[in-house]
């Protein structure tokens, strides 16, 4: 589904505020609620609005500390990589996953509570998987920008 300006403007607002009611999004793009309500919905049905959520201050949930870790995998099959998704699917401190083209194989975001909590993960529950070779963590040190809304 290709974006028209009106329902790129309709996508911007929601990312910045999924609150907003139909009347106060239609009035903010310029038309009526019936037709700014059918862009919505169009959109939801498109899958271009996977769905609604609250964003959490981390911070001020106890998880300040966010680490990133690089994972290379013993060996490159499909069955190593899907019991390796399998296995992280699991664990709530893992909030980002990919799998990478180059010397890593996986990139993992954690946020955690402090870093004796990281070591409990690494060695409770990382380290344990089979197919993990090798990982390099780095920890960050300071957030400079973390934005949930897609550039549009």
């Amino acid at each position: 589904m290709k974006l028209d300006p009106t329902q790129r403007r309709i996508l911007a607002l929601l990312q910045k505020d999924a609150t907003l009611s139909t009347q106060a999004l239609a009035d903010k793009v310029g038309m009526s609620p019936s037709p700014c309500w059918r862009r919505v919905k169009e959109m939801e049905e498109a899958g271009i609005i996977r769905g609604y959520v609250a964003l959490a201050d981390r911070q001020k949930l106890g998880l300040g500390t966010c680490v990133w870790v690089r994972v290379k995998l013993k060996k490159h099959s499909t069955e190593v990589l899907e019991r390796f998704e399998q296995a992280i699917k699991g664990y709530d401190e893992v909030v980002e996953c990919y799998e990478l083209l180059g010397e890593t194989d996986c990139l993992l975001k954690l946020y955690l509570p402090n870093l004796e909590a990281f070591s409990v993960f690494m060695h409770n529950f990382l380290l344990k998987i089979p197919e993990v070779d090798v990982t390099h963590s780095s920890v960050a040190l300071r957030e400079i920008k973390n934005e949930t809304a897609l550039p549009l």
